[in-house]
C-alpha cells in the first residue's frame, strides 16, 4: 500500500479509502490510485482488512428462488454492484417459507456476513418486529414496509397500469391478466392487478373476471396452464398481460400452439424485462421495473449502513419503463 501511495502521490490513507470504496475521494485521485494499483499489481490483503475492521467482506442476498428469471438476473446485478465496493455476495434461497425467512434475518449465518439484502414473501403485515435487528439490512419487494428499515421496491401499480395502457393504445379491449392470486393485496400479484384494473377503468372498460387467469407459481408452465384454462372456458382475449415475463412467455406459447397469431390475433406483454424475452419469437414486450437501479441502490444503502453514513431509513421506488417489442407490434393484417 505504501508503494501504491508513493507512485500515485497520495497518502496511505487515501489508498485505503479507494480500495474500500469510500465516496469522498475525488475522481481524479481515485483514477491515479487505481492506475498505480494496476501498474504494481497490488492486491488487498482481505484477511488483514477484515481483522482490522471486524468485517467479513461478505453480504447476503436472500430471495425466494432462482428458477424465476427475475431473481436470477437480480442476483447478477447485486453481485456486480457489490463488487464495486469490494464485497462478495452470498446467495440464500428461502423458498417463500416463513420459517426460512425468519432464519434468513436472525439465523446463525448472519454472524458470518456483514449485512443482508432481503426479499421476503411469507412475512408481511404484523411481522415488523422480526426485521427490527441491529444487522445492517435492506428490504426488497412489497412486504414488511417498515419506517425503520431501508426499503427498495418497484412501482408495481403504476408500471402494471402502464403495461395495460400500452395494450389499450394498440386498440386491444379484451385484455386477459395472467398471474392473479385471489385475495392477495400486498404482494406483486395484488398490486399489479390493481394497476390493470385502473387502466381498464380509465378507458371505460369494466373488468371481466372471465379474463383473469390464476397462476402460481409464476413460472412458464403456470402461464401456459392459465392461458389454456381461459381459452377452454371460452374466453376470447385480444391481448394478454402476464404479471411477469415467464408467465407471458408461457401464455404466448399456448396461444401459438392453438394456432393463434401473436400479435395479430392476441398481443402479449410481460413484466420484468428478462433477457429471455428479447430472443422469443416474437420478441416479448415488457416492463423494465428498474432492476439494475434496485440492485445498485440496495447495495449502496447497505454500504452506507456499514460505513456509518446512513442518517435515516429510506424508501426508494425504482423507475420503470414500457419496452415495446414484437409481441405488441401494431397489427397490419
Amino acid at each position: 500500500m505504501r508503494d501504491v501511495a508513493r507512485l500515485a502521490g497520495v497518502s496511505i490513507k487515501t489508498v485505503s479509502n479507494v480500495v474500500n470504496g469510500y465516496r469522498h475521494v475525488t475522481a481524479a485521485t481515485r483514477a491515479r490510485v487505481l492506475t498505480a494499483i494496476d501498474e504494481l499489481g497490488y492486491q488487498v490483503n482481505v484477511s488483514a482488512r477484515n481483522l482490522r475492521t471486524g468485517r467479513t467482506g461478505v453480504i447476503a442476498l436472500a430471495v425466494p428462488e432462482l428458477s424465476v428469471p427475475y431473481f436470477a438476473e437480480l442476483a447478477d446485478a447485486v453481485i456486480a454492484a457489490a463488487a464495486v465496493h469490494g464485497l462478495t455476495v452470498l446467495i440464500e434461497l428461502h423458498g417463500a417459507d416463513r420459517a426460512r425467512e425468519i432464519e434468513a434475518v436472525g439465523g446463525a449465518r448472519r454472524r458470518t456476513t456483514d449485512g443482508l439484502i432481503f426479499s421476503p414473501v411469507a412475512l408481511g403485515a404484523g411481522d415488523e418486529a422480526l426485521v427490527e435487528t441491529e444487522l445492517p439490512m435492506v428490504l426488497l419487494g412489497e412486504r414488511v414496509f417498515h419506517d425503520g428499515v431501508d426499503h427498495v421496491t418497484m412501482q408495481n401499480v403504476e408500471a402494471a397500469r402502464a403495461a395495460t395502457e400500452h395494450l389499450l393504445d394498440r386498440g386491444r379491449r379484451r385484455i386477459a391478466a395472467i398471474g392473479v392470486h385471489p385475495g392477495e393485496e400486498v404482494g406483486s400479484a395484488g398490486l399489479r392487478l390493481v394497476g390493470y384494473r385502473q387502466a381498464l377503468a380509465a378507458a371505460g372498460i369494466p373488468t371481466d373476471d372471465a379474463l383473469l387467469g390464476v397462476a402460481d407459481p409464476w413460472h412458464r408452465a403456470a402461464g401456459a396452464r392459465a392461458m389454456a384454462a381461459l381459452l377452454d372456458a371460452g374466453a376470447l382475449p385480444d391481448a394478454v398481460f402476464g404479471f411477469n415475463d415467464a408467465l407471458a412467455l408461457g401464455a404466448m406459447h399456448e396461444l401459438q400452439v392453438r394456432g393463434l397469431r401473436v400479435p395479430q390475433d392476441v398481443a402479449v406483454i410481460g413484466f420484468d424485462d428478462i433477457d429471455e424475452g428479447v430472443y422469443a419469437n416474437p420478441s416479448l414486450s415488457t416492463v423494465d421495473p428498474g432492476r439494475e437501479q434496485i440492485a445498485r441502490t440496495a447495495v449502496q444503502l447497505l454500504v452506507d449502513q456499514l460505513d456509518g453514513t446512513r442518517r435515516a431509513a429510506r424508501r426508494v421506488f425504482a423507475d420503470y419503463r414500457v419496452v415495446a417489442r414484437g409481441s405488441t407490434a401494431p397489427s397490419t393484417t
